[in-house]
């Protein structure tokens, strides 16, 4: 495996900062952010390390050249976005710079995307399921034809009350993925895989490993802290930000050696990144440096 860090964490770095981080903590990879200019609705989005819509073939040759000198590859170029909202302008706009990133992807030979299924969150499941087999076809369809692997985090994205009744991502259970799979046949679609969201969801995080270990592109270290007294009050029907929290690689409720293990056993050999959103080292660019440092640190027992 290749260890790195997805970049959103560093909003206010630039491309060259961004990489020159990751090779001074001898990480092998970035998953770089690429959302539009113009700032986002929520936390760890908005960021742009590599601007898709301004991007020459100067530039692509620039952004190879720089991460080769460094010896730090990009994994995927990422935005997450919800590309089956609710409101019909936020779902076009996020389809439209999903394309531009999957065309980025292609030019930059780096051949990965990172991102959401979407979810109406007004919408029920089966509803949300019929809704994907007409958003999603023209998408892979570009992304097949590009060659770009289209990897899909299991990410609920329902946090808070902005993001209820439903999520923001439909993409959260074994259950779901196979229901996505068949709707979606396409070989250029699988997973972007978070052991922290089966946390708090109280589901097994290494097991679904084995039964879709062929659709296992990408990977995220992401730790989550479940505050058991504070389930007991109020309950799994609670916003989840109620009763935990995300927390580095180490410091949550994640085995990671169990995780890895998994990995290991069905021969996983690809990019693994570590998804900072510890609110306890946000404070400060020291902060946010420590927190980079001290999952690297953690992952590479693990990891080598």
């Amino acid at each position: 495996m290749k260890l790195g860090f997805i970049s959103a964490i560093l909003d206010g770095w630039n491309f060259e900062e961004m990489i020159d981080t990751a090779a001074s903590l001898g990480l092998e990879c970035v998953e770089a952010a690429c959302w539009p200019k113009g700032g986002s609705e929520r936390r760890y989005a908005g960021v742009s390390h590599i601007d898709v819509e301004n991007l020459d073939d100067a530039k692509i040759s620039y952004i190879k050249d720089y991460c080769a000198k460094r010896k730090v590859e990009i994994s995927s170029l990422a935005f997450y976005p919800n590309p089956m909202d609710h409101n019909p302008e936020k779902q076009k706009a996020a389809v439209e710079h999903l394309k531009k990133v999957i065309d980025a992807s292609a030019r930059l030979g780096v051949n990965m995307v990172s991102t959401f299924i979407g979810r109406d969150q007004y919408k029920n499941v089966e509803e949300n399921l019929k809704l994907a087999g007409t958003i999603w076809p023209p998408i892979l369809k570009l992304a097949e034809e590009k060659g770009v692997k289209i990897a899909i985090e299991n990410c609920p994205m329902l946090f808070d009350s902005g993001q209820w009744p439903g999520g923001q991502n439909i993409f959260t259970t074994p259950a779901v993925w196979r229901k996505i799979f068949e709707i979606l046949p396409s070989e250029n679609l699988g997973i972007n895989y978070d052991p922290s969201h089966f946390v708090w969801q109280m589901m097994d995080y290494t097991e679904p490993l084995y039964e879709f270990k062929d659709k296992i592109f990408h990977v995220h270290f992401k730790d989550i802290k479940l505050y058991p007294e504070k389930l007991k009050d109020v309950g799994t029907m609670a916003y989840p930000l109620q009763y935990m929290s995300p927390k580095l690689p180490g410091l949550g409720d994640v085995d990671w050696g169990r995780y890895v293990s998994a990995l290991t056993d069905i021969g996983y050999d690809g990019y693994a990144c570590i998804e900072v959103e510890d609110r306890a080292f946000e404070s400060s660019r020291e902060k946010i440096l420590d927190s980079l440092k001290l999952s690297e640190k953690y992952m590479r027992q693990f990891v080598i």
